[in-house]
């Protein structure tokens, strides 16, 4: 039986125009679902592992039409609650060149936000799970949200079940004063955390030295002081952030760095030309926890992870289609683009 990964989080309706137009010019929407927890579920199934997402969605055709989203790529989503009244929705202009990417949430009393603990039978979700994963996108939807994020977290622990969190803060969902004092509390009961440089500053209060993100420029040494922190005050077990230079909203190099205490390890950086890059840090943290699930050591899942998020960015919508195949190859250095016959 493949192994099962239970996320937590929000599924939500993706509105993007269509051809980079802006939102002024666009007469149409491309329709798709996704959230950072689903992503890394279905990106996990994608690769042979079972993904089990929950959460909750409004009961009505776009509730049950996020479900079968999921369904299709075979996520288990039989502990999805239903109730509410309505599902999120978040509008996406894709940029390009010196254009950056623009989103809007319509999020604003999701199903989600107003979910209970009382909704979920954790110790039935759990059984036989071997790591349960979410990010700091849901805590931050609402009070509820935290408190069921963090009963989620402490009954994986209470079990055995190693626990995962991408601190993925959103600066129009929560104050970086909301997010620091509810994060710090969440990391207690986490194992393994997974963040790019800003996130683990605003949610988490550890600044890296000499980096400035406006510029696309990285300096890998000054996270070390920051990783080292980060072990001493929560004991994670690993530490790992992606690591983007953004040369333009097109171009972009991408790798990233892990930490076990021990050993700092930086990946192989790829350049990549950008279709969408919405997902990409959920396709690091799904392919990062499917190479630890599956025995590998901290190198080879970073370097599996990084190669696969590379691979989402080529991929329109939220979720990764990449194959495992895919990834392997490109791993092997594979990265002409030649057409495959």
């Amino acid at each position: 039986m493949a192994k099962k990964v239970v996320t937590l989080g929000e599924i939500m309706l993706r509105l993007s125009t269509p051809d980079y137009k802006r939102f002024v010019q666009a007469d149409s929407f491309d329709v798709t679902y996704g959230g950072g927890e689903a992503n890394v579920a279905a990106a996990l199934c994608n690769y042979g592992l079972q993904g089990t997402f929950i959460s909750k969605v409004p009961d009505n055709p776009i509730g049950q039409s996020a479900i079968n989203h999921l369904r299709r790529y075979g996520v288990d989503t039989q502990f999805v609650a239903r109730g509410g009244k309505r599902l999120g929705i978040y509008f996406l202009e894709t940029g390009a060149s010196m254009r950056a990417s623009q989103v809007v949430y319509d999020r604003a009393n999701a199903a989600i936000a107003e979910a209970e603990i009382k909704d979920f039978d954790f110790n039935k979700i759990f059984d036989e799970a071997v790591w349960f994963h979410t990010t700091g996108i849901t805590p931050a939807l609402s009070d509820k949200a935290a408190a069921l994020t963090e009963a989620a977290l402490k009954v994986a622990k209470e079990k055995n079940i190693t626990t995962s969190i991408d601190l993925n803060y959103r600066k129009k969902l929560w104050s970086k004063e909301k997010a620091k004092e509810v994060m710090t509390q969440l990391c207690k009961y986490v194992d393994v955390c997974i963040g790019n440089e800003e996130d683990a500053e605003t949610t988490l209060g550890f600044k890296s030295k000499g980096t400035d993100v406006t510029k696309g420029e990285l300096n890998v040494d000054g996270y070390k002081d920051v990783f080292q922190q980060m072990k001493e005050k929560f004991n994670f077990k690993y530490i790992a952030s992606t690591l983007r230079e953004s040369h333009s909203a097109s171009d972009n190099g991408w790798s990233a760095l892990v930490y076990d205490g021990k050993e700092f390890y930086h990946t192989r950086q790829y350049e990549v030309r950008i279709v969408d890059r919405v997902g990409s840090g959920d396709s690091f943290a799904s392919g990062f926890i499917y190479g630890l699930v599956t025995g590998e050591e901290m190198k080879d899942a970073a370097e599996f992870g990084v190669a696969a998020s590379a691979l989402k960015h080529t991929i329109p919508g939220d979720l990764n289609h990449a194959t495992l195949n895919d990834v392997k190859e490109l791993m092997k250095g594979n990265a002409s683009g030649r057409v495959q016959r």
